[in-house]
């Protein structure tokens, strides 16, 4: 049975469930703020998967934080290279947009560093949001920290609103 939006509660979206993510999400514009985020959002106890680590440099600059790391990169070139810099952290060869095989490397991560080549034009805005709704509505972390200029700047001039018709001010959270 479909339901339409007139049997819908007022004031209710047949949807509403999945914006209720705990997930953080942090946008950064280049490598330089990528990496700042590091010493401030990772923990000792985090579990950290990185996507789109080409040969793991700041998955290296992450391990120096986190309990545990994983790597990951399309390129079997890329996380071959990977490895032999740095023999003591786990790389994998993984699709970022499977979200099934992030899964499968049997983590519970809590943090997610995404840095893909390409995700900082506006016409990859779509894809990077997208990307990031997957992984959080699957994988649940705490944070998810990506490379994106598009999306910083987009995230920057976006202002929630709240039920009563009040707005939030910039920096202000609903919880």
């Amino acid at each position: 049975m479909k339901l339409r939006a007139s049997d819908e509660p007022e004031g209710h979206m047949a949807n509403e469930r999945q914006f209720k993510l705990r997930t953080k999400f942090i946008a950064t514009r280049d490598v330089k703020e990528y990496r700042a985020t590091i010493p401030v959002w990772v923990k000792e106890d985090d579990v950290v998967l990185e996507i789109g680590c080409e040969w793991g440099t700041t998955t290296a600059l992450i391990a120096e934080r986190c309990r545990e790391v994983i790597g990951t990169d399309i390129s079997p070139e890329c996380i071959e290279r990977a490895r032999q810099m740095h023999p003591g952290i786990r790389f994998e060869v993984m699709d970022a947009f499977d979200v099934k095989a992030a899964l499968d490397l049997g983590k519970q991560f809590t943090k997610i560093y995404i840095d893909i080549s390409g995700f900082s034009g506006y016409r990859s805005l779509l894809d990077v949001i997208s990307l990031l709704t997957m992984y959080a509505t699957v994988l649940r972390p705490e944070a998810i920290i990506v490379k994106s200029g598009a999306l910083k700047h987009f995230a920057s001039l976006c202002i929630p609103w709240r039920s009563g018709g009040e707005r939030l001010n910039r920096g202000e959270s609903r919880e």
